[in-house]
């Protein structure tokens, strides 16, 4: 069965966006492409408004990923929660498209016998250690979040130190919004690791806008580049490449 590359945006925000597309619409545009959206809304003491919890359902249920709002200190095993979820939910997906082709009709796992159930979870849960999998995370760094970004970048160490225990290649990239110069910027490229984040990090400064629909169609255009960069070398580079960027 030929999965591919899943393909993750991970945003991380603690509330409503208030510049620029509409973030929802820009997650079914990710959904249509092949992208899951998975949302992380983070809290302090503060309680995040129905308006935010709204949109962080929203972003995430048009971009058919999950979404969960937590405090702060909760944030490492939940970004990698998160993360493993949407990796779980894609690859059901993708071999219930795989047992109607197979039984016909619109059959899914939930109608197999429980051994056939079980052997089939089996199978999700192997593809789940060794697909290749490409996470984009993008970090609201307007002003409310500037307390909470040492929590992100512990959070993203750690899910780094937790995917790549996996044997499956991964791959991610961060961008952060707003940024210094514009609404969007891009703070790693696409690398199996992120340690680089630690000295990076502690340079970001926040800002008082939350352009989280630009930020979002700016993730979809850094998986686009990738392809036609791909698309432009043969074959043969195609290993250098990947071992580039």
């Amino acid at each position: 069965m030929k999965t591919g590359t899943l393909k993750q945006i991970l945003l991380i925000t603690d509330g409503c966006s208030n510049q620029g597309e509409d973030p929802i619409a820009m997650a079914a545009l990710a959904k249509e492409q092949g992208i899951t959206v998975n949302v992380i809304g983070v809290m302090e003491q503060d309680v995040i408004d129905e308006q935010g919890m709204n949109e962080i359902e929203g972003i995430a249920m048009s971009g058919g990923g999950v979404s969960q709002v937590v405090y702060s200190q909760q944030l490492s095993q939940t970004v990698q929660m998160v993360t493993r979820k949407a990796m779980t939910q894609t690859l059901q997906g993708v071999v219930n498209k795989e047992l109607q082709q197979i039984l016909g009709g619109s059959k899914t796992m939930e109608d197999l016998p429980p051994d056939q159930r079980g052997e089939v979870m089996e199978v999700v849960d192997e593809l789940g250690e060794t697909v290749e999998l490409e996470v984009l995370v993008l970090v609201d760094t307007s002003a409310s979040m500037k307390h909470k970004l040492p929590t992100v970048k512990e959070a993203l160490l750690d899910l780094s130190l937790s995917l790549n225990a996996r044997s499956g290649d991964n791959r991610f990239s961060v961008f952060v919004f707003p940024g210094k110069k514009k609404d969007v910027e891009k703070l790693l490229d696409w690398t199996p690791n992120l340690e680089s984040l630690t000295s990076i990090f502690s340079k970001l400064t926040t800002g008082g806008i939350t352009p989280t629909g630009p930020a979002i169609h700016e993730a979809l255009n850094h998986f686009k580049k990738k392809r036609s960069l791909r698309s432009l070398l043969s074959r043969d580079d195609e290993s250098f490449f990947e071992e580039s960027v």
